[in-house]
């Protein structure tokens, strides 16, 4: 019976729903671990590292692992019907995960086919907003200094009527090999050829416009589509707006980090939102209709007679658009907070003096079957057990 293969997931210790990111450093993890140069001889060791290297093979490309999660392991097995396949699974072509991944594990760098096309570095930056547009959206423009190809030279960096020339350390490979005796035995590592950069080719007569980079700078301005609800910290991607490919590789992207200023009266839980309003005396004690400020603007709601300074009120709806779906929003949590005027005339004192003498006592204290100040805030008499 063929030996059952365990699910891809399960071997990389991730969830189905597992991000790029989270893949990579499972696998980074696991591979470290059970490497076969750390693992000299364990035969088990090195069975977990293949595993954990088809599983990630398979799961880090998109259209191969929408294809693992609609029909499993079947999706790659000849005799299933299916047309697929990896045939035992080739280990010939992981060159791209261990330069991305596995990197310099034992002090050499592993780097993929770099005369090839490569796509272009991702520019970082940031935008300020306020509260309300991080809430809203909004629209940001940027001015970037920005890399395009000289009109020159039409970015082979050469001198018009001269054309760059093989690489001789590496001879157009774009990469160079050497071996490096370590504690585990002789380890063969790949790095990119330093003489031309990984392009395979070197400039002997560079253009005058660009110094031979194939590139002039230029200010742009970018516009910025801020999502409505986006949270402080979080990040705007642009396509291909950040470093030129190499070698016919596409552009970068533009990473754009947000920056949300501090609202005077709301905080910000996730896509809720939190506040406190202030009532008066009157307010409170009579009850009716009160103006609360929400983030769309003013709007009016019935509290309670009696009600007690740190009630909590919930206004569904009122919060932040989710950013999936901006109709559907986070709540508003209001605290009302009675206020105590601080300055009275003669004749508002008498009123109250008079409303006191009438209600008897306004203190109220709740206790338990042991406290000494009884629900009218007089003093309880000790019985003969207190004494």
């Amino acid at each position: 019976m063929a030996e059952t293969k365990r699910d891809y997931y399960e071997v990389l210790g991730v969830s189905k729903n597992a991000t790029e990111a989270e893949l990579k450093k499972a696998y980074r993890a696991i591979a470290k671990k059970y490497h076969p140069d750390m693992n000299p001889g364990d035969a088990e060791a090195e069975a977990k590292f293949k595993e954990a290297s088809e599983a990630y093979k398979v799961l880090s490309d998109p259209d191969t692992r929408a294809k693992y999660d609609q029909f499993g392991h079947a999706a790659f097995d000849p005799n299933s019907g299916m047309g697929g396949g990896f045939g035992g699974f080739d280990f010939s072509d992981m060159s791209d995960i261990f330069g991305d991944i596995f990197g310099d594990m034992f002090g050499g760098t592993r780097s993929r086919q770099s005369n090839g096309p490569i796509k272009g570095a991702n520019i970082k930056t940031s935008v300020r907003v306020k509260f309300d547009e991080a809430v809203f959206g909004c629209q940001k423009e940027l001015e970037l200094p920005l890399k395009d190809e000289c009109v020159v030279c039409h970015g082979t960096g050469s001198q018009p009527g001269h054309n760059p020339e093989t690489c001789p350390k590496c001879n157009g490979k774009g990469q160079v090999v050497f071996t490096q005796q370590s504690l585990f035995g002789v380890v063969r590592n790949v790095q990119t050829c330093p003489e031309c950069s990984g392009t395979g080719k070197v400039i002997k007569f560079k253009c005058n416009q660009c110094s031979g980079t194939g590139y002039v700078k230029s200010k742009k301005k970018i516009q910025v589509a801020v999502p409505a609800g986006i949270d402080n910290g979080q990040s705007i991607r642009i396509r291909e707006k950040g470093e030129p490919g190499t070698n016919g590789g596409e552009r970068g992207d533009l990473l754009v980090t947000v920056l949300v200023d501090r609202h005077p009266q709301f905080q910000r839980q996730e896509y809720d939102l939190f506040s406190t309003e202030p009532i008066t005396f009157t307010q409170a004690a009579l009850g009716g209709t009160i103006t609360i400020n929400t983030i769309d603007g003013p709007m009016e709601y019935d509290i309670k007679p009696g009600t007690q300074t740190d009630t909590k009120i919930k206004i569904k709806g009122k919060g932040v658009p989710t950013l999936r779906n901006k109709n559907t929003r986070g709540d508003l949590y209001v605290t009302l907070v009675v206020q105590v005027p601080d300055k009275l005339t003669e004749e508002q004192k008498n009123i109250l003096n008079n409303f006191e003498e009438a209600t008897g006592s306004t203190a109220r204290r709740s206790t338990d079957s042991a406290g000494d100040f009884s629900f009218s805030g007089h003093k309880k008499k000790k019985g003969f057990g207190k004494k």
